[in-house]
């Protein structure tokens, strides 16, 4: 008994968290209409966006930023459009994005 109510405490706490981010996230999130992960789409890919803030310790927050508000001009004149997500989701998939270092 004590087994199935442990299982049931840690299920719910994983139902609460925020959304793990990964290509299905991006997905569901529509990112994946603009971007691929290896080819531009209408935006960049997203391995081209992982090289270019390699070497930036603030990528993840600028990434999340622009995420949810939109942009401009950093990958030419089409303009990338608000996204409503969470903190915690912009957050989560600006950390992927940054993880698709080309292979």
């Amino acid at each position: 008994m004590k087994a199935l109510l442990s299982l049931l405490i840690a299920s719910s706490a994983l139902a609460a968290a925020p959304a793990f981010a990964s290509q299905d996230l991006a997905q569901k999130k529509n990112c994946m209409s603009c971007h691929g992960v290896d080819k531009k789409i209408v935006g960049p890919s997203f391995q081209d966006v992982a090289a270019k803030y390699a070497a930036d310790k603030t990528a993840a927050d600028k990434l999340a930023q622009k995420i949810q508000k939109g942009g401009a001009g950093v990958w030419g004149p089409i303009p990338m459009p608000p996204n409503a997500l969470s903190d915690a989701e912009a957050k989560s998939l600006a950390q992927w994005v940054l993880a698709q270092k080309k292979k």
